[in-house]
């Protein structure tokens, strides 16, 4: 571990310790994206890096506060979102570790679950409001400058002021067809075009907000300066699908029509195509030099192999074809890795998603600033799932999907918590509107009592007399 970055890793580590819940994210966010990933230290064999070690210092923190508190470890309560992350997280490291049946094998898949499943929760636990959701997206903003003025650093010098520290980064960009490939902090130039690209909805969010638009404005120019550097072609679809999404705002209430219509395209293209219609991909070449063929050979590789990864994925992949081991596509990969139901919880968690976002949306008819709010992270998660085609989150780049994920929860939480109470009790003198919304997790009871932990609120007053 370069002596930099150990103090850094120091100076996070105690501000996470000492700091106000609100703002564990904030040294947790800096710290992760301003260090290479493989900035580590190996301990008896076990490899933790930085982040591991910044996200077992916050799991020791929620333990503490979670004996010391009686409040809820995540806003707004355990939710399908939730579900179908951690379902697709443990399946795919049972499949792995019985893939290859070796202590080494379940060390790695304890990391695996470390990275994912404990950084998701300490994200969800950190990002329960609207107040936090800004924070972070701040956070993003000034990271996005920092990184930004980096990348421009690469193009003028082809030197990588992160590569110096070592850490499986780059010193020297990659330079492809004469074009440089800045990357940053990041594993590739990809990964760090795609995370700015996929951030653009959100500072568009915090601009629409109104309370900090410099920090947006720094951000979305941060984040447009990345991924133009990063000279890639997933990056520029990205930033590309996040922008056509934002368009859509004037069919948001005829998404239905939208949808089906994309699958009428994709069905008049399969007609039409000598070549099966994920060959689309490879005619997407943004920059002159991308690798659309091969991102199209990964999805017909995985669709001819189905029978050998079904149940609990597939070591052979790399055997199956050239280049196919590297799978710089997020559905193949989680299919490939974790097998069927592995690729079943992951499309459901980004489902579940959609869902919340669409349902919230429809409580919220004509309140133009929550339904705007609502279509970014939607329009953020569209360009997510646009990136998946072209590039797997195996760096830092998956605590800003986590981020985007814990948001939705939080956003969406109270709309629908209030949408599941009897208007009844909306005028009851106990009832406030901000009461509903610190406590979405309020449940109707058959009985007609709403209870939380054993608080129940009035009862539903009876109908006067006269009434039909």
């Amino acid at each position: 571990m370069h002596p930099l970055v150990l103090v850094e890793m120091l100076i996070a580590i105690i501000l996470m310790l000492i700091l106000p819940r609100k703002y564990v994210i904030v040294p947790f966010l800096f710290c992760v994206f301003l260090v290479p990933m493989g900035q580590q230290l190996t301990v008896g064999g076990l490899h933790f890096f930085v982040s591991r070690i910044l996200i077992l210092v916050g799991c020791f923190r929620m333990m503490v506060t979670s004996l010391t508190s009686q409040e809820s470890m995540v806003g707004g309560g355990f939710n399908s979102i939730d579900g179908a992350f951690f379902c697709y997280v443990f399946v795919e490291a049972a499949a792995v570790s019985l893939q290859y049946m070796q202590s080494q094998a379940v060390f790695n898949q304890i990391g695996f679950l470390i990275d994912f499943a404990a950084a998701y929760l300490l994200i969800r636990a950190w990002i329960r409001d609207e107040s936090d959701v800004y924070r972070a997206i701040k956070c993003f903003a000034a990271l996005t400058v920092i990184l930004g003025i980096s990348m421009v650093f690469e193009q003028l010098t082809l030197h990588n002021v992160f590569g110096m520290l070592g850490g499986g980064v780059r010193a020297t960009p990659e330079i492809r067809e004469g074009k440089i490939r800045s990357q940053g902090v990041f594993q590739h130039s990809i990964l760090a075009g795609t995370f700015a690209a996929s951030l653009l909805p959100l500072f568009l969010l915090l601009w629409k907000n109104g309370k900090a638009k410099f920090a947006a404005a720094m951000g979305l120019v941060g984040c447009t300066v990345m991924t133009i550097c990063s000279n890639s072609s997933t990056p520029l679809l990205t930033y590309a699908a996040a922008v056509l999404a934002v368009c859509l705002w004037p069919l948001r209430k005829n998404m239905r029509i939208v949808r089906w219509a994309i699958v009428g395209a994709i069905a008049a293209l399969a007609l039409v195509m000598k070549a099966p219609v994920w060959f689309i991909l490879s005619h997407i070449d943004l920059t002159g030099g991308s690798s659309g063929y091969q991102r199209a050979t990964l999805v017909d590789s995985c669709i001819r192999h189905f029978w050998d990864w079904w149940l609990i994925g597939s070591k052979d992949v790399p055997s199956w074809g050239y280049d196919l081991w590297d799978q710089q596509n997020q559905y193949v990969n989680v299919a490939e890795t974790g097998g069927l139901l592995a690729f079943i919880f992951f499309i459901a968690m980004i489902s579940r998603s959609f869902g919340r976002l669409g349902k919230s949306r429809k409580l919220v008819d004509g309140d133009k600033d929550q339904e705007w709010r609502l279509w970014f992270l939607g329009a953020a998660l569209f360009a997510n799932c646009t990136g998946f085609f072209g590039v797997n989150y195996f760096d830092q780049t998956k605590i800003s999907w986590f981020v985007l994920l814990a948001t939705i929860s939080a956003v969406t939480a109270p709309i629908l918590a209030r949408s599941t109470v009897p208007e009844a009790y909306q005028s009851q003198p106990g009832v406030s509107a901000s009461r509903l919304e610190l406590n979405p997790s309020y449940q109707v009871r058959a009985e007609g009592v709403v209870r939380n932990k054993g608080n129940a609120l009035p009862p539903v007053p009876k109908p006067a007399r006269g009434y039909r």
